[in-house]
């Protein structure tokens, strides 16, 4: 049985543990507000964007009009942009999101590739022996859709190339601060009419007879500038959701280790007064042993 001054200790470095996991709850809290305030105000100019790009590539011999578009008759390599955080104590945040990602790609008909955005999904894939042919990690706290576009550009050109036939989009998708979804996204070719991503969620739907558009330049121009820009914006909204996710799970995680820490405390403290009471019985029948014996002398 261990003594009062090592129970005691233990205590100590247990409730400076909590006072620790405390603070990492409170500065998670903080950041996740922000993560979904950023979240929530890119969504008018996503959803904006989804709707031009919709009734463009919505006519008639759209597969024709851009490249992008296009979806390939044979499907020889498959590319992943993987979306995970670059630290840890977030729970099983992220193991959640790899084991989601080889549950569904590890046994692929078809060669698959990695792009990993975070440092612990970088890690994470090389040590399950993945083919990574890009790596994003030690984004801004609060990124910006230039810090993040070169994420899409190398998914746009990758495709463009033929060194992939579609792209795939994984990511965790924030629901509220005790659910976060993995969330698999075809992001090339681009699937306008049956798109089931979190941009079309926020479309109204339409009231009337649909709007007859008049494009200058032209339709051509407009999506050479667009679709690219889209694809990088899907990207950028993807990792918002995660980060929001990425936050929200280290606050629960950390509100959990606070509750534990406080419930082991709790328990040594009993352990400790059981030890000290139990110190202070045995000194006094030692004591009351000793008088004993002088007064039998």
């Amino acid at each position: 049985m261990a003594t009062p001054r090592e129970v005691q200790l233990r205590i100590k470095s247990v409730k400076n543990i909590s006072q620790v996991t405390r603070a990492l709850q409170a500065v998670s809290a903080s950041k996740v507000r922000k993560a979904m305030q950023a979240m929530i105000n890119t969504r008018p100019y996503a959803t904006k964007a989804w709707q031009v790009l919709k009734h463009i590539a919505g006519q008639p011999g759209h597969e024709t009009l851009h490249p992008l578009l296009t979806s390939r008759s044979e499907i020889n390599d498959v590319l992943i942009v993987l979306v995970t955080g670059d630290r840890g104590l977030s729970g099983a945040y992220n193991t959640n999101i790899v084991r989601f990602t080889l549950q569904h790609f590890n046994n692929y008909h078809v060669p698959v590739r990695y792009v990993t955005v975070g440092r612990k999904g970088r890690d994470l894939m090389f040590r399950r022996r993945q083919e990574i042919v890009a790596e994003f990690s030690n984004l801004p706290a609060a990124p910006t859709f230039t810090d993040v576009s070169a994420i899409g550009r190398v998914a746009v050109d990758d495709y463009l190339e033929g060194q992939s036939d579609e792209v795939y989009l994984v990511y965790t998708d924030f629901v509220n601060m005790v659910r976060q979804d993995p969330v698999i996204k075809k992001l090339l070719p681009l699937e306008v009419e049956t798109g089931e991503g979190r941009v079309e969620d926020f479309i109204k739907a339409e009231r009337g007879p649909a709007a007859a558009y008049i494009y200058e330049p032209g339709q051509t121009e407009i999506l050479d500038e667009i679709v690219p820009r889209f694809t990088a914006l899907q990207v950028y909204q993807a990792i918002l959701e995660s980060l929001a996710s990425e936050h929200a799970a280290r606050m629960v995680a950390m509100k959990n280790a606070t509750d534990s820490a406080s419930a082991l405390a709790d328990a040594l403290q009993l352990e400790y007064n059981k030890a000290r009471q139990q110190s202070i019985t045995s000194e006094m029948l030692d004591i009351a042993g000793g008088a004993e014996a002088l007064t039998s002398v």
